[in-house]
């Protein structure tokens, strides 16, 4: 760009401008009296550059002088805030106002401006430092410590999965061998029955022979026969005996009882329809009832329940040689809720109507068998419900009746990831094993 002084301006000018119209050159041209002369680029860029110079001169100058009077502005008027000319300060407009030089007024405005400025340069350093910081934070997150971290949860994860399939495959095992060793038990309770079977027929058979002998070869073999008959009296009945039934926690199937339907998880229980299944010791025949796989006869042990009916339902525990096959006179403790009213129950004591004000929706049970407390609580209000003192002998397993279509459940213990790598240990919270009325 071309610089032009004030002093070389109008020689410039004149340098510059057309002799004839006294204009600034626009297209100039060299003249050899042709029909199309060609152009002069070098002086057509001068003119171009002089003009936009001259164009950029006059608005500079045009910002410096005042809009009303075409005056310079060379003052500050300190109560409007504002550039003035000379005669805006004798004006009306500005009487009495006081005025500073130009310059001064805003060398003093720069001052302020920066003192006002001032806080934001600090707000910008902070910014940029915490930006940094957080840069930082960012990298360190992609750092070689975190790869080690993410290596130690994957590690930790792998022998978490690996002690669960261990776990799988262990209670698999466990339950082939049990099946298998019921089987043979069951099998050989089979052939000795079988045998003895086989024996009485005989007997029978060859004794009804004998009764439709002749007189005289019955009364000749009778004192033998009587013997023999008196030999294969049995001194005992045949007994169906126990442990039949299958540890039902290592079965994760859908289990349907008489009357009683579990979930496939083996943590609630529900009324359904009755249906039929062979006699079973463990079973009970009259009460709609069931208890867990696990007993205790000894510590202190608690579980949680959940009850969604309005119905009956009852919760608790009982001892191990509870009646199964009859009514059951004695040998649990529970709290029930029957005809709309909370009540403790524990024959052949009298029943205990509780007092509750808010519905019993989620139940802890907690049992204190070296102490012989059976505590109740209201896990919503964390209020106390009721306490049966007993001293308790028998094993105790975990109770639940329910008359209700709607489940019975046992909540699940809350157990976090952390704890189950540390311990490697996993804690079956499937309760409900053993089986209810039978046809």
């Amino acid at each position: 760009m071309v610089h032009v002084t004030d002093k070389m301006s109008s020689k410039l000018v004149k340098d510059l401008s057309c002799p004839v119209c006294h204009d600034i050159f626009k297209e100039p041209v060299k003249i050899p009296l042709l029909n199309d002369p060609p152009r002069n680029l070098v002086l057509k860029n001068l003119c171009e550059a002089f003009l936009l110079q001259r164009e950029q001169r006059a608005s500079a100058g045009s910002e410096s002088l005042c809009s009303l009077h075409s005056e310079k502005l060379r003052l500050f008027c300190l109560d409007h805030q504002q550039p003035v000319c000379l005669i805006c300060r004798d004006s009306k407009a500005h009487n009495n106002h006081r005025f500073r030089p130009i310059d001064e007024a805003a060398q003093d405005h720069r001052g302020k401006l920066q003192i006002t400025l001032k806080p934001l340069q600090e707000k910008l350093k902070l910014f940029e430092e915490v930006k940094g910081n957080l840069i930082k934070q960012q990298n360190t997150l992609r750092s070689r410590p975190n790869t080690q971290r993410e290596r130690q949860i994957k590690e930790q994860f792998k022998k978490l999965h690996q002690f669960l399939q261990e776990e799988e495959e262990a209670r698999i095992t466990a339950l082939s061998e049990e099946e298998e060793q019921k089987s043979r038990m069951m099998k050989l309770k089979i052939e000795a029955l079988s045998r003895e079977i086989a024996a009485l027929s005989d007997t029978i058979r060859a004794t009804e022979d004998e009764l439709r002998a002749e007189d005289v070869s019955f009364l000749r073999n009778y004192k033998v026969t009587v013997e023999r008959v008196q030999q294969r009296r049995l001194p005992y009945d045949p007994q169906l005996g126990s442990g039949a039934l299958i540890d039902m926690p290592c079965d994760s199937g859908s289990q349907h009882y008489p009357d009683h339907i579990l979930s496939e998880d083996l943590t609630s229980v529900r009324l359904g329809e009755r249906q039929k299944l062979p006699v079973n010791p463990e079973r009970f025949k009259i009460h709609h009832c069931v208890l867990s796989s696990e007993g205790f006869n000894s510590g202190t042990h608690s579980w949680d329940a959940e009850v969604e009916s309005d119905q009956h339902w009852a919760l608790g525990v009982a001892q191990d040689s509870v009646q199964r096959k009859g009514q059951i006179l004695t040998g649990y403790w529970e709290i029930c809720l029957l005809n709309g009213k909370y009540t403790a129950a524990s024959p052949p004591l009298l029943d205990k109507a509780l007092s509750v004000k808010n519905k019993l929706q989620r139940i802890r049970v907690h049992l204190d068998f070296d102490r012989g407390k059976l505590s109740f609580y209201d896990l919503d209000t964390n209020t106390h419900i009721h306490t049966f003192k007993h001293t308790f002998t028998d094993r105790m397993f975990p109770y639940i009746g329910n008359h209700n279509k709607l489940p019975l459940k046992i909540l699940p213990v809350s157990v976090s990831v952390t704890e189950l790598i540390e311990c490697l240990c996993v804690r079956d919270i499937r309760t409900m094993s053993v089986g209810l009325s039978e046809t």
